[in-house]
């Protein structure tokens, strides 16, 4: 049995029950960074082993893993923030496990994608997630794809990428679409930019921008 254990994104206090019990109970638990991730079960005793499981070790872990779960052990897989598996090491992992047909189980729990989409006050009954655009090859092509969608786009952005991001949604979206910046999710400064695309970039001109970022942009009303 593997069991995907989303961990909390800012607030301790959204650690559920469940996720606590699980992550005592499994043999050993796969995480991203055993030192950021030790400091989160410290907060809530757990004293269960844990294995580095990351985006440069996972195709050599994910046969050692596989071994342990056929031999009948129970593993937990925990990522630094959030949910495993979305812009986190868990995809190969959990395909593996289908294609040997062994249960996977997912934890309801923290994510910053759903928070955001809410708060933004934005359409959310049909939306596209990008999560990262890529940073060179393809990013062009990638705009002009989203550019022809007709629904809300959601995506993550780095806060030192942020502005570039927001001159180039100005260029390849209509500028008067509404969006909202989406800063800190469940953290102390949490907060929500919201305008149209071009009122936005005015906004932010010469602002040190902090903080991880969820972008909402609404679909094009004009």
């Amino acid at each position: 049995m593997l069991y995907i254990v989303p961990t909390p994104i800012g607030n301790l206090e959204d650690m559920s029950p469940r996720a606590i019990r699980i992550l005592k109970e499994v043999d050993y638990i796969l995480a991203e960074d055993t030192r950021n991730s030790g400091n989160l079960l410290k907060a809530f005793s757990i004293d269960t082993r844990m294995h580095s499981y990351h985006a440069h070790n996972e195709h050599v872990k994910t046969k050692s893993v596989l071994i342990d779960l056929q031999a009948g052990k129970e593993i937990a897989l925990i990522s630094d923030a959030g949910t495993p598996g979305i812009s986190d090491p868990g995809y190969l992992l959990v395909r593996t496990c289908h294609e040997y047909e062994i249960r996977v189980s997912c934890l309801p729990g923290p994510n910053a994608l759903i928070p955001a989409l809410v708060m933004s006050g934005l359409p959310c009954d049909r939306f596209f997630f990008e999560g990262f655009l890529p940073q060179k090859k393809g990013r062009k092509k990638r705009w002009e794809f989203l550019a022809g969608l007709e629904c809300t786009l959601a995506f993550f952005e780095s806060p030192h990428r942020i502005q570039r991001f927001i001159k180039e949604a100005a260029s390849y979206l209509n500028p008067k679409r509404e969006i909202a910046l989406v800063k800190e999710v469940s953290k102390y400064y949490e907060k929500v930019y919201r305008g149209s695309i071009e009122n936005l970039a005015d906004q932010l001109t010469g602002q040190k921008m902090k903080g991880e970022f969820v972008v909402v942009i609404g679909k094009s009303e004009f």
